[in-house]
């Protein structure tokens, strides 16, 4: 039996020969490479190679016996034992036949290398990968290995990690027999990434598993500090049905620290971590065509094995190419069921510490701050694991905990990972955690409330509810959404819905961009150290201006891609001058009003010479979203018109900007909050495509009273009979007109007996906040039975 397999000359089938590792190399290259996936050669021992090399140094009987009566969950006896047989596998000499299989194939590896050849030992178990389970990480791969002997002395280090603590419980665990699983070792050409850059892809969002997106991370150098957690790495949403049509559907991008890479050590000393410098940490590190380019990739290895992947790439940075590492099935979110348990905080409490929220749950419990894997064993179940970060060594105690928290790391790290895995919350990235919480400290995690991750002292009530998406019942309306986070966008969408009724761009603004947008156009002309900061935030992008463009498009098209083809009704931004004065920058450019809820704001603005320049950039966002990355589903919404004259003027401007009613099937929605609006309905639907109405506005100027003032707070009421009146009379213009009519207002979501009221009115759709989605449509649901059941 031959002792090593070239990787183009094996596949899938030859999983229980090589491990699902490199069998997938094998897979991709024999089937993808005419395609364009790159990866680099090699070869692989077999499972016989690793048996015999037991075999003939009659470890077999030893290690079963080692292992037959482990308690794997004393941590110290699991370690004794791991090292023990470790030590006695690379003590052990490899059978000479073995050997002189392994020389000969790295000379002929090396003699097809251009220079010098420095590879990558790998591990590949015979049961990893597998869609079930995921074996990622449980042994060793060593880099930058260069030499005969050297690499013979790593393939006996890579045999010795099947045995690695973490391995040995991870088995257990899932039930697979040490002696069934065998290890293969890959020896693979290093692809300069040390020179260039790496990180993971993922066909899926890694936290919701929506799967019309592929998610990458990148950064400098080598992946391993980024697998680790050492490093926050740059990352970017890319929408596959537009890659699929040729266009440029970067939805997202965010600009990560990335403060270290690991490079070369020196000539086949291995790797180490050094700093990256100020230019390398403002810029991202692929380009957006390398960007397309890698998901174009990762979309041919998806399709070719049929299910959501998990792939690790590189880009040489002498070539300029990017290769694939390896690709494994994902095993968390695409094994996710239509049950959902939503977790809410009924609550709040002192926030400790914030980082990134992996999971989307709700775990307490005493903090215990672990430095070193040798003080797992102070890990109690139920414990809260506080760390810098993880690695595979802590798994045998990480699934104990009821939350993670590191000070470094971002979504793709080995914590997270691991909690997705177990399924519990975790806040990655959160400095400074390991200081600021206290050994045997009572707190709460919270990572169902964003993109942000909040650690609370002591234990504030939190609720979870679970409820079946696919046995919700009919209702009699239509159901929508306010979304106000492009992150949480997609995590919303698998909430029954029928679209987005009303997306706020001055939220994409205040919490993305967070800078006034004259302060960008008018950029070289600012004083020196607001210059500056602004610089230092829109790090990454062409322009102060291209930032402010392409995230307002980042942010209206993950919202867009989230809810396809769903319409996505985005609102055009509504601050108010105290509002846009509280941007960078805003101070030099917004005037002061007594009352700016009925000041400057909404349609005054557009149609305003001096706020023209930053209109427009709103509008080339739009179309950019629409045009370019082809999400047609997105409609345009114009708050705040008080006068048909205003309405008329705002739609040629709109027009002007290239984003014309009807064309290329774009809706004009006009926001209904003014009684005006309501009175002279027919005549502002002459111009629009249908109201959106907006009960909070409609409210305060129907009553009179300004609901920022807590003086008259008592009186607000969006179901007094005044404003009723005008609802129905807008209600009633727009189903006589044949136009679209629905309410994205506060009040539906806050009181499901004034849904049911607009409903019976006969409203077209009520747009919610996602947190009372499922609730008000129980509610109607409950409320349609009693009205036939009358």
């Amino acid at each position: 039996m031959a002792y090593i397999r070239w990787f183009e000359t094996i596949g899938m089938k030859d999983l229980e020969q090589v491990g699902g590792k490199n069998a997938s190399l094998g897979e991709m290259m024999a089937h993808l490479s005419q395609a364009g996936v790159r990866v680099p050669g090699g070869f692989a021992t077999t499972a016989e190679a690793f048996r015999d090399f037991l075999k003939h140094n009659r470890l077999e009987e030893r290690i079963a016996q080692a292992l037959k009566n482990l308690n794997v969950e004393d941590v110290a006896e699991l370690a004794r034992v791991g090292a023990e047989i470790r030590r006695w596998v690379e003590e052990a000499e490899l059978p000479r036949a073995l050997e002189v299989a392994i020389v000969d194939a790295y000379i002929r590896l090396e003699s097809a290398s251009k220079g010098g050849l420095s590879v990558a030992v790998r591990s590949s178990a015979t049961a990893e990968d597998l869609p079930e389970a995921s074996f990622a990480g449980q042994q060793e791969t060593f880099l930058n290995v260069k030499g005969v002997d050297s690499v013979l002395l790593h393939i006996k280090k890579v045999f010795a990690s099947l045995y690695n603590d973490r391995a040995i419980a991870y088995r257990v665990h899932h039930g697979f027999a040490h002696e069934e699983v065998a290890l293969s070792a890959g020896v693979q050409r290093m692809v300069r990434s040390d020179l260039g850059a790496s990180g993971v892809a993922f066909t899926l969002d890694t936290e919701s598993g929506f799967r019309d997106v592929v998610f990458i991370t990148a950064t400098y150098g080598l992946g391993e500090l980024l697998v680790q957690g050492g490093v926050n790495p740059d990352e970017f949403y890319v929408y596959k049905p537009g890659l699929l049509e040729g266009r440029n559907t970067i939805l997202q991008r965010t600009l990560g620290s990335k403060l270290q890479k690991m490079v070369y050590a020196g000539e086949g000393q291995g790797v180490v971590a050094v700093p990256t410098s100020l230019e390398e940490r403002s810029r991202f590190a692929l380009s957006d065509a390398e960007v397309l380019e890698l998901a174009r990739q990762a979309l041919l290895i998806e399709q070719h094995y049929g299910r959501p992947m998990d792939i690790e790439w590189a880009k040489d940075g002498l070539d300029g190419q990017i290769y694939i590492l390896q690709a494994r099935p994902e095993t968390v979110q695409s094994r996710a069921s239509r049950v959902i348990e939503r977790f809410l905080m009924k609550e709040r409490g002192e926030v400790l510490v914030t980082g990134r929220a992996v999971g989307q749950r709700i775990g307490a419990g005493r903090v215990r701050v672990i430095g070193h894997p040798r003080e797992m064993h102070r890990v109690e179940p139920g414990d809260v694991l506080v760390a810098d970060m993880t690695d595979p060594d802590w798994e045998p105690v990480m699934k104990r905990a009821a939350a993670i928290v590191t000070n470094r790391g971002g979504r793709t790290c080995h914590a997270a990972i691991v909690a997705r895995e177990l399924g519990i919350p975790a806040v990655v990235g959160a400095a400074g955690a390991t200081e600021v919480l206290k050994d045997g400290q009572v707190v709460t995690v919270s990572c169902a409330e964003g993109d942000v991750g909040r650690v609370y002292a002591g234990t504030p009530r939190f609720e979870v509810r679970r409820i079946e998406l696919d046995r919700m019942p009919e209702i009699p309306t239509k159901i929508m959404m306010n979304v106000a986070s492009p992150e949480r966008a997609f995590s919303f969408a698998h909430l029954p819905n029928a679209g987005v009724g009303l997306a706020r761009l001055e939220f994409i603004i205040n919490n993305t961009i967070g800078i006034h947008p004259k302060a960008l156009l008018e950029f070289d002309r600012l004083p020196e150290d607001l210059k500056e900061e602004i610089a230092r935030r829109t790090a990454g992008y062409e322009s102060p201006v291209a930032f402010y463009r392409e995230k307002l498009a980042e942010g209206i098209g993950m919202i867009a891609a989230a809810f396809a083809p769903n319409p996505v009704i985005v609102r055009l931004s509504d601050f108010k001058s105290n509002e846009y004065a509280h941007l960078l920058g805003g101070s030099r450019y917004e005037p002061q009003e007594e009352n700016p809820m009925i000041g400057f704001r909404g349609a005054s603005r557009y149609r305003n010479p001096e706020f023209a320049e930053a209109f427009a950039l709103e509008c080339a966002a739009i179309r950019e979203v629409r045009e370019e990355k082809g999400l047609k589903n997105v409609w345009v919404m114009v708050p705040f018109v008080r006068t048909v004259g205003e309405a008329r003027a705002v739609v040629e401007i709109l027009k002007e900007n290239g984003l014309e009613r009807g064309k290329d099937g774009l809706k004009l929605i006009m926001m209904c909050e003014v009684p005006s609006n309501a009175i002279l309905a027919e005549q502002f639907l002459e111009l629009f495509d249908g109201f959106s109405i907006g009960s909070n506005d409609l409210t305060q100027l129907t009553l009179a009273l300004d609901r920022d003032s807590g003086l008259v707070a008592d009186l607000f009421d969006e179901q007094d009979e005044a404003v009723k009146f005008l609802l129905s009379r807008a209600i009633g213009a727009a189903k006589k007109m044949g136009k679209y009519i629905g309410i994205c207002g506060q009040g539906p979501s806050d009181h499901p007996e004034f849904a049911l009221w607009l409903v019976e009115q006969g409203i077209e759709s009520i747009s919610l906040n996602p947190d009372s989605v499922l609730e008000t449509w129980l509610y109607l649901a409950e409320g349609k039975r009693e009205k036939v059941g009358g």
